[in-house]
């Protein structure tokens, strides 16, 4: 069992165990002993946009340093780009300071193996084994003559803005078009913007000025409110939105609608197919049903991962696939980026609508979502035996299971950070899923 290392690293409140500079110097020493010895000595270090960013990678840096192992550092960019610039520039792992679609005041560590993907368990329970000793008794250092050298990569933003643009056809461009970006005041409030624009697109950019606290303030892709205003009275043709570290999109349509990780990926898979794609897609316990049902009509396979790009990550290398994501936006196509990339992730949808010479309202006509009811019931922890075991809700969810049929689908799940079950009923209509859900709810209370 990982005792620090969580679904997407090392996370917590800045100043509270474990993010202090403390434990981020003697993680950085672990990683090191870890990575260092697999590859060329040395690790990439990026950010997102938040003040605390640049205590950690200051410890980080101690950390690495004392290992012996060297540091290039690249300022503020997106998750994915650190991942791409690790392997890019043949680096022992990629580590990226950041929270995510958290609030300014959160912050996380992650890392990133020489492939670009996100480390297995098994390597971070080694560097969890090295951390404890770290911890406990303390760092060793390397002789002076060894320690870890920091160098500044200036062109990192302008080699993954090359990166990105590559995925997009090069007989295509994006003239005529009228984007608005919210980048969330987050990594990607510079490269974002200027990969459209460098595809020849019109941009409006919204929230690309952070101040350290602002990362994720009501904008970015967890709160879409400003984007949809901004695309209607700007008349603009789409909007995308990006979380702080932008490796999670959301996009909306020129009427302010919004379009999820679940129309997204059915966008992607289409596009992909166009260019001889034969696998199947890995979405997540959470992805609707209405995305199973379009691409079966595709004769595209789908299977359903534990929630959690990771797990969406394992199910691809297992089946040998190459497509998959979340609802919530972290999309993965491994024939272009290692690692789930908002911005290459809106570059394939962008590719997917010039291809079909449609719009993004239009596009996702293709799938039909079914309506979904999620309703949250508490229940006592450690009392007795696991909710969902109990006889009265299986039998209600069996009830339930029987009237939907094929047509809808139930969840039970329970939530890892307080003691809640999460109902989940999709169903031919909105009024059936909350019913059904409500007497699912019911039996658990």
């Amino acid at each position: 069992m990982r005792k620090y290392f969580g679904t997407d690293g090392v996370r917590g409140r800045v100043g509270e165990f474990p993010m202090t500079p403390d434990f981020a110097m003697k993680l950085g020493w672990a990683a090191g002993k870890v990575l260092g010895a697999q590859g060329s000595g040395e690790v990439v270090i990026g950010k997102d946009t938040r003040a605390s960013g640049y205590m950690l990678e200051s410890a980080l840096e101690a950390g690495f340093s004392a290992a012996g192992i060297n540091i290039a550092l690249v300022g503020p960019l997106p998750t994915p780009a650190i991942a791409y610039l690790a392997t890019t520039f043949r680096s022992s792992a990629g580590v990226v300071i950041s929270a995510s679609h958290n609030p300014f005041y959160d912050n996380g560590i992650k890392l990133f193996a020489a492939s670009g993907r996100k480390l297995t368990d098994a390597q971070e329970a080694e560097i969890e084994s090295w951390l404890e000793q770290a911890l406990t008794t303390g760092m060793t250092c390397v002789p002076s003559d060894r320690l870890g050298k920091v160098r500044r990569i200036a062109d990192a933003g302008g080699r993954y803005v090359e990166y990105c643009k590559s995925h997009f056809p090069g007989q295509q461009n994006l003239d005529g078009l009228k984007i608005v970006i919210d980048s969330a005041n987050g990594a990607a409030y510079r490269v974002g913007p200027t990969v459209y624009r460098e595809l020849g697109a019109e941009v409006i950019s919204l929230n690309d000025q952070p101040n350290g606290v602002n990362i994720n303030q009501e904008c970015g892709a967890t709160h879409l409110k400003s984007l949809q205003a901004a695309v209607i009275t700007h008349e603009a043709d789409l909007g995308i939105a990006v979380d702080g570290d932008a490796d999670r999109l959301m996009m909306v349509d020129h009427t302010g609608a919004v379009v999820d990780g679940d129309e997204l990926l059915y966008m992607m898979v289409q596009v992909a197919r166009e260019e001889g794609y034969t696998g199947g897609v890995v979405g997540t316990q959470m992805s609707n049903l209405g995305l199973e049902l379009a691409l079966a009509e595709m004769g595209v396979p789908f299977k359903r991962a534990k929630v959690g790009d990771r797990y969406v990550m394992e199910q691809l290398i297992e089946t040998g696939w190459r497509i998959g994501g979340e609802s919530s936006g972290h999309l993965l196509s491994l024939d272009h980026a290692a690692t789930g990339d908002a911005i290459i992730a809106s570059v394939r949808v962008l590719a997917a609508l010039q291809q079909q010479g449609t719009t993004l309202h239009r596009a996702k006509q293709g799938m039909r979502k079914l309506p979904q009811t999620l309703v949250n019931v508490g229940y006592e922890a450690g009392q007795g035996s696991d909710p969902l075991d109990r006889p009265a809700i299986k039998e209600a969810v069996s009830r339930v299971e029987a009237r939907l049929g094929d047509a809808g689908r139930v969840l039970l799940r329970k939530s890892g950070t307080e003691p809640l079950v999460r109902v989940m009923v999709e169903a031919k209509d909105a009024e059936q899923a909350s019913r059904c859900a409500e007497e699912i709810a019911g039996a658990l209370k």
